[in-house]
């Protein structure tokens, strides 16, 4: 076991420091090979957890095999690295627009329908409550509210509602991937959004070739419980890389202050929940956001 980073790990970690989240474990994996072990190193020391670690170590290794040699400044960001396919897949959920624009999470029937007055392109009705009648009232009240208007409304979480009320869409975490009859969505003629926190969670929402796919948390909430930490800016450009033929989000703690740094990072959405709801005039808010982001 080493007790300090090789040379060329070094050398990895002053290249990439930025993308450095969270804090590593106390010890650093092994490998088989002086760019294994710096690789395993390098990204143990930049927090990735083992699956990711382990996704981008393979990566950049099929890409140094690829380009006829190992870059160490070139963090890897081409599909076809990760096993990705080069081409959009042909099963595919109904498109969305390239750019969501400001992207209002919501709490209530109510505000997604003062968001839809106020012009907010992409709404989402995140109703959290056990009582099937109150769900049921919440998502049909939402789905009426954006009538008329061009707001495009998905609902977290509840899919069978979404399909009976007719929303544009259905808004996914990764826990509910395994429970969630997608195919029954995507038959629907329904869109799809899916979180994601990391390489591991975005190679698996790839695979179900949603409609857009957020990225996230890219700064510290209080709003919900991470199980990852904040990935920064520097994570977000990469991943946006990687899946650049999708249509994007960054979410979790964003503000007005950093629109313009998340949006170079490649994203066309910008998802926001206390930067409106929080405020004294929710609508002025919104106004502000999205002049921001023109």
């Amino acid at each position: 076991m080493m007790a300090q980073p090789s040379p060329l790990a070094q050398r990895i970690l002053d290249l990439h420091g930025d993308k450095r989240a969270g804090t590593p474990s106390a010890t650093p994996p092994s490998g088989s090979g002086e760019l294994e072990v710096a690789l395993n190193w390098a990204l143990h020391d930049l927090g990735f957890g083992p699956t990711d670690a382990a996704l981008v170590r393979r990566a950049w290794l099929h890409q140094s095999q690829r380009l006829g040699g190992f870059d160490a400044a070139r963090w890897p960001t081409d599909a076809i690295d990760f096993g990705l396919p080069a081409q959009p897949r042909t099963a595919s959920f109904a498109p969305c627009p390239q750019r969501l624009g400001l992207y209002a999470v919501l709490p209530s029937a109510l505000w997604v329908a003062r968001m839809a007055q106020a012009g907010v392109p992409t709404l989402q009705l995140r109703y959290k409550s056990d009582d099937p009648q109150a769900i049921e009232r919440e998502v049909k009240a939402a789905v009426a509210a954006v009538q008329g208007t061009p707001s495009l409304l998905f609902i977290n979480d509840h899919w069978a509602q979404a399909i009976e009320h007719g929303a544009y869409g259905v808004h996914l975490g990764q826990e509910d991937l395994s429970v969630a009859p997608t195919e029954r969505i995507r038959l629907a003629g329904l869109r799809l959004g899916l979180s994601t926190h990391g390489y591991a969670e975005m190679l698996r929402a790839e695979s179900f070739a949603p409609s857009y796919i957020a990225m996230g948390a890219v700064f510290p909430t209080t709003l919900k419980r991470m199980a990852t930490p904040p990935q920064g800016l520097a994570r977000l450009q990469v991943y946006a890389r990687l899946l650049s033929h999708y249509p994007l989000v960054g979410i979790g703690g964003i503000d007005q202050s950093q629109f313009a740094a998340v949006q170079a990072c490649g994203v066309g959405s910008v998802a926001v929940v206390r930067a409106i709801v929080a405020q004294e005039r929710p609508e002025a808010a919104a106004q502000a956001l999205m002049a921001a982001l023109q």
